[in-house]
């Protein structure tokens, strides 16, 4: 009788640590994450990693590196990682062809027009007009949603830079070091190239921010963003906003964190003390505060100016921001 008491018992307990371990499991949550080595992404997760913020959350974050943005797109849709970072743009016209994709805000730190410190040419560039008649380095293409924006608020100024100014397209690497070799007069360039040419002396002319209000945006808009699956997302909802949660911490570390800049430096590649301090500041500039409605006004709007400049060949088939391309999670997040 004892003995079977004891089987008994046994059997129970057992379930017990059975039922106790399937509920960790579904409490656990994995996200596959597409990142680029040199990206800014990568730089949060090695401080999520430092500080056991993913551990604390229960969620495993699987990292793919890739060496390029358009290798992320290939990979979410072909279903090989979960999440990536992308602009509302991609997203838009992805789901203008069935794709069901939606967006969350990641930053907004875009890009600046850069300009030597000291005179250049024949006289110093101080404003949009100042560069008629020079040399534009544009890091991207033609349809830089960057670009196209500069070039439509240049125009309520009655100024056509693309047509006079001497544009060259390029990779954002090459194109900031013909700028650093003179032979460029100004570089349309990403934000942490721009860091890096400040950082060695150059000014901004312009940043893509402070043109944005001009074209109708109330703020400082997040242009980039985690990208996803809205399938996916219903699935794994609690997951997907666990990442997000995670990510924020992160962010908010270093927003506040000078020590932390010091500890990644290496992960940053900033050559010197200053040049680390003008990345953690444009950083810092670019963590989006503001309510995901604001940010999806603003995004319909700048849509709009977009798809006027760009065409087809930028939006594709979309003609207007799709109502369901912001995600929303809890807390307004």
């Amino acid at each position: 009788m004892m003995a079977r008491s004891l089987l008994v018992g046994c059997r129970f307990s057992c379930v017990i640590a059975a039922a106790c371990l399937f509920a960790d499991a579904a409490a656990a949550g994995t996200v596959r994450l597409a990142v680029q080595r040199t990206g800014t992404l990568a730089w949060e997760l090695d401080v999520i990693r430092a500080h056991g913020l993913d551990r604390a959350a229960n969620l495993t974050i699987a990292v793919t590196e890739l060496a390029a943005p358009e290798a992320g797109k290939i990979a979410l849709r072909g279903g090989s990682v979960d999440i990536i970072v992308s602009d509302w743009l991609w997203v838009a016209r992805e789901r203008s062809l069935g794709a069901r994709l939606v967006f969350h805000p990641y930053s907004a730190a875009i890009g600046a027009v850069m300009v030597p410190a000291a005179a250049v040419a024949r006289a110093p560039i101080r404003s949009l007009a100042d560069l008629k008649g020079r040399k534009l380095a544009v890091a991207g293409g033609a349809i830089d949603k960057s670009w196209l924006l500069l070039q439509a608020a240049a125009k309520q100024d009655g100024i056509d830079l693309s047509k006079e100014a001497t544009v060259v397209y390029g990779a954002p690497a090459l194109l900031a070091e013909k700028t650093l070799q003179g032979e460029m007069d100004a570089t349309l360039n990403y934000w942490n190239f721009c860091a890096a040419l400040e950082a060695k002396g150059f000014r901004r002319l312009v940043g893509i921010e402070d043109v944005l209000p001009r074209l109708g945006a109330t703020g400082r808009a997040a242009m980039l963003g985690y990208v996803f699956d809205e399938s996916w997302a219903a699935k794994n909802a609690d997951t997907v906003v666990r990442f997000i949660d995670v990510t924020r911490k992160a962010k908010d570390i270093l927003a506040t964190s000078d020590a932390e800049w010091e500890r990644i430096a290496r992960l940053v590649g900033a050559p010197d003390a200053a040049a680390l301090t003008t990345y953690r500041d444009r950083y810092r500039e670019g963590i989006p505060r503001r309510p995901i409605d604001a940010e999806e006004a603003d995004a319909r709007m700048l849509f709009g100016v977009l798809a006027t400049h760009g065409g087809r060949s930028l939006v594709g088939g979309a003609t207007a921001l799709d109502p369901g391309t912001f995600f929303r999670a809890r807390h307004g997040l």
